[in-house]
């Protein structure tokens, strides 16, 4: 006898079987399913922007032919809306991404970067949220477009909008602007936003990164909704609206690897940390671009990236520095950069926020590493300064029974140094420098403050 329960199931499984069906029968014929793209319809090369990046650039957005309606942001024809796997941080903005390909077709290559045509020209535009409480409320904030010039090479321009979104006007210099942000607790904070220079955009967009950074298979490699309604993969809508060349096979794309974003649990820690790197880092950390000694594109197999136990450049003034110290986060020189805002953070340009989820991913992959439990810094109160008089420094550590050792000439203190049993008082000038020891453990870092006591 079956149960209502094994029924149930049953169709449930028969239901899912027939959802990832790769056809649908129509009488009695095997027919695809529909296409994101049902067909091509090429866009003007260039658009109205110039060939190169010395002629005249449109003073508005309006004028550049991305869109038909600018307020609404409503594309002009041709233009292509697309997402990817994983998005680049900035700063929580949220992104709008079009491309305009003219008659000509893109070098497509499984890995590695994709090489587009002459007149290809990428917009997208940067909202970013503005109310804890309601993600829907937005500031528009810009409008970027990356063209493809004449000459093989790319440049890049920055439209920022109006207040009202009636239009949005090219910027000639970099900007800064604090936009008021609610938070959750209905405070209001600011929060500064970085609009880039043309010379920003190349640095990172140039002939060492093939010009365009995301669009790339592992990145394309995913679901979209296009205006039609139809939801298909990007790269099967692309290549059937022949866009590529070579042309592919729909089920050689089924085959492709894909980045996975940093929310998927149904991919491993360390696939998701790799794919952040990748995404963050891997236009400039990579053979011919700036120089270090890690591979940061996660087409390169990991043992071959130099990322963990990789040696670095500059070690930041750490002991025993690594670009990622297995199980250690403190000598992991990657999220020492990626968790800052301090000159040395990473990306240096366009970012004026650190991305938590991203700062969490990469923690959780260097602990999950095998290695030996490590100490943290002991941490210092007061904190370094000046003060008019004699001062009484504390220090701590999370592990019980660690033993804090210091000096106080600046030199890095060893077990055999000054042991913490309490208060320190300072009455005149001192570098104080802390490290913790307990057996069974990695040694701490240096933690180090500076003290101007006295008038």
């Amino acid at each position: 006898m079956v149960c209502k329960y094994h029924l149930l199931i049953a169709f449930l499984v028969v239901g899912l079987a027939l959802a990832a069906a790769p056809i649908a029968e129509a009488g009695g014929k095997s027919e695809p399913l529909p296409y994101g793209l049902s067909a091509r319809i090429a866009a003007p090369p260039f658009l109205r922007m110039p060939q190169l990046a010395g002629g005249k650039i449109p003073p508005l957005l309006s004028q550049t032919g991305a869109f038909s309606d600018t307020r609404n942001l409503i594309p002009s024809k041709g233009l292509i809306p697309y997402d990817i796997v994983v998005p680049f941080w900035s700063d929580g903005a949220a992104k709008s991404r079009w491309v305009a390909v003219p008659n000509a077709k893109i070098k497509y290559s499984p890995t590695g970067d994709w090489i587009f045509p002459k007149g290809t020209v990428f917009v997208k535009t940067f909202e970013l949220p503005t109310d804890a409480a309601d993600p829907a409320v937005k500031r528009r904030l810009e409008t970027r477009l990356l063209v493809c010039d004449s000459t093989g090479g790319v440049y890049g321009v920055v439209y920022k909008w109006r207040p009202d979104n009636s239009d949005a006007d090219l910027l000639t210099t970099s900007q800064a602007e604090e936009i008021p942000i609610k938070t959750a607790m209905g405070e209001v904070r600011q929060q500064t936003w970085y609009y880039p220079s043309r010379p920003d955009c190349v640095a990172c967009h140039n002939a060492k990164t093939s010009g365009v950074l995301g669009v790339k298979a592992r990145q394309m490699n995913r679901v979209f909704t296009y205006p039609s309604g139809v939801t298909d993969n990007e790269l099967r809508a692309w290549n059937h609206a022949r866009l590529f060349t070579p042309q592919v096979n729909d089920a050689d794309l089924a085959k492709l690897p894909t980045l996975a974003a940093a929310d998927d649990v149904t991919r491993s820690v360390q696939d998701r940390a790799r794919s952040y790197l990748d995404a963050n880092c891997a236009h400039c950390h990579r053979p011919g671009g700036t120089v270090a000694y890690f591979d940061a594109r996660y087409d390169t197999p990991l043992e071959k990236q130099e990322l963990i136990d990789g040696p670095v450049l500059i070690d930041q003034g750490i002991d025993r520095p690594r670009v990622i110290s297995p199980h250690d986060i403190w000598r992991s020189i990657i999220y020492m950069r990626v968790n800052t805002l301090d000159d040395i953070k990473m990306p240096p340009i366009a970012r004026e926020t650190i991305d938590q989820q991203g700062v969490k991913l990469l923690q959780d992959w260097i602990t999950s590493l095998p290695g030996r439990a490590v100490l943290d810094p002991p941490t210092m109160s007061p904190q370094g300064g000046t003060f008019g008089g004699a001062v009484e420094i504390s220090l701590a550590e999370r592990e019980p029974g660690a033993d804090i050792r210091y000096t106080l000439d600046g030199s890095v203190p060893g077990r055999s140094d000054m042991r913490y049993e309490s208060p320190i008082k300072l009455t005149s000038p001192a570098v104080l420098r802390a490290r913790a020891y307990k057996d069974g453990f990695t040694r701490s870092i240096t933690a180090q403050e500076i003290f101007i006591v006295g008038k």
